[in-house]
């Protein structure tokens, strides 16, 4: 028993448990995808050897020593947005967007290091000592060092990827301590900016919440003035964001608005999931019984669309079951960032939790057909190598996280 309390103390199994079994989980929807997929058979195996790769990752971050991810904060994120560059020149395109980095047989995306790189680089400006977020200048100078990255995948056009930095993005500055005032100078103009998009009414009904909340926070006059003006700016811009974007991110958009204006193109993807979920039942169709899922009738079902697989052939009980490991995870990982004593891995580890968490939110929204179709993974369960790598070795920050807690003051 003084063995098993000693091991607990130090490797939270908290984190590993839920992880190992959604990893589980994915392997066998991957299988089931696949499994008569002409030419994406072999993804299985493939999957098992990132995992493989994954986990010794995983163990090697966990056994790192103190200040490892302080040290390598500015390379990493140097070196992440050198990769992000070199990708818009010479990267590979898949589904219009130039993401891919090849190298000989294998291929990863410059974002998944860039989440890295981008959350180490702000938890490091924000926790030091004379950081104020609530000065405009190191609010400023937060935005800079995530937007940057954000800027260069835009570029790529990655849109999906882009939404989950802003997620981070705004939850590190949350957890830093900003005022409320402070986050809804910084939220506002995205608010006003994607209610243009939905018509000219909503862009109004959108200015006159801001209107309201500047009253209520009773600023000076110019300077509630400014950030209407501001609001005001993004809302005219976002029509001329929403053209350069590329042809079938449009489309995801609309069918997002309403998926049967194109049920065989943009929206074909949304109505099969909802099918596939919606016919799993209670207890499922059984493993490898899946129409949906056998008759591919969800291109690369094994990617952004595995809740799909899970859904339908484990049903309500397997999709609930994998809301609760997440849950669970999330709650974990939360815990640990508000008992860690130091300021740079609390910020770490909760930048890491808010990747964790817009993934899940938008994967499962895209699975259930209430947020648009913009190409999340579902963090350990889909199938992709540099994202599950980069997963685990996010996890495993946190895992040194938990095991070196007490060595702070």
């Amino acid at each position: 028993m003084q063995i098993d309390y000693k091991l607990s103390d130090k490797f939270d199994f908290g984190l590993f448990i839920p992880m190992l079994i959604l990893f589980l989980f994915g392997l066998a929807a991957i299988y089931s995808s696949t499994l008569h997929h002409p030419t994406a058979g072999g993804n299985f195996e493939k999957q098992v050897i990132w995992g493989i790769a994954a986990f010794i990752i995983y163990f090697i971050t966990y056994f790192l020593p103190n200040g490892t991810f302080k040290s390598i904060t500015i390379p990493t994120y140097l070196f992440s947005i050198f990769l992000l560059i070199v990708v818009i020149i010479v990267g590979r395109k898949i589904s219009g967007a130039k993401s891919w980095l090849d190298f000989g047989p294998f291929g990863f995306q410059p974002s998944e290091i860039a989440k890295i790189g981008t959350i180490l680089a702000m938890s490091a400006f924000l926790s030091r000592k004379n950081t104020d977020i609530e000065s405009f200048k190191d609010i400023l100078i937060t935005l800079t060092i995530g937007l940057i990255p954000v800027a260069l995948i835009l570029l790529e056009p990655d849109m999906g990827t882009a939404f989950v930095f802003i997620g981070f993005i705004l939850m590190l500055i949350y957890w830093k301590g900003i005022s409320l005032f402070g986050l809804f100078v910084v939220l506002s103009p995205g608010f006003v900016a994607v209610s243009a998009l939905f018509g000219f009414y909503y862009f109004l009904a959108a200015l006159l919440l801001v209107l309201i909340f500047l009253f209520l926070f009773q600023k000076d006059i110019f300077f509630s003035g400014s950030i209407f003006a501001l609001n005001l700016a993004f809302g005219f811009f976002a029509d001329y964001l929403y053209n350069a974007l590329s042809p079938h991110q449009q489309k995801r958009i609309l069918a997002f608005i309403d998926p049967n204006s194109d049920p065989l193109g943009a929206g074909y993807n949304t109505i099969q999931a909802t099918v596939a979920i919606g016919s799993g039942g209670f207890w499922g169709k059984g493993f490898l019984q899946g129409n949906q899922t056998q008759l591919q009738y969800i291109p690369e079902q094994w990617t952004d669309f595995i809740y799909c697989v899970i859904g339908e052939e484990f049903g309500f009980v397997g999709s609930i079951i994998i809301l609760i490991l997440f849950l669970y995870l999330f709650l974990r990982i939360l815990k640990i960032a508000s008992i860690t004593k130091d300021e740079f891995l609390s910020l770490t580890v909760i930048g890491i939790l808010a990747v964790y968490l817009v993934h899940y939110l938008v994967n499962l929204g895209m699975a259930v057909g209430i947020l648009p179709v913009i190409g999340i993974p579902l963090p350990f369960v889909s199938y992709g190598g540099s994202s599950l790598i980069v997963n685990m070795f996010m996890l495993g920050i946190v895992a040194n996280v938990y095991r070196n807690r007490k060595n702070y003051t």
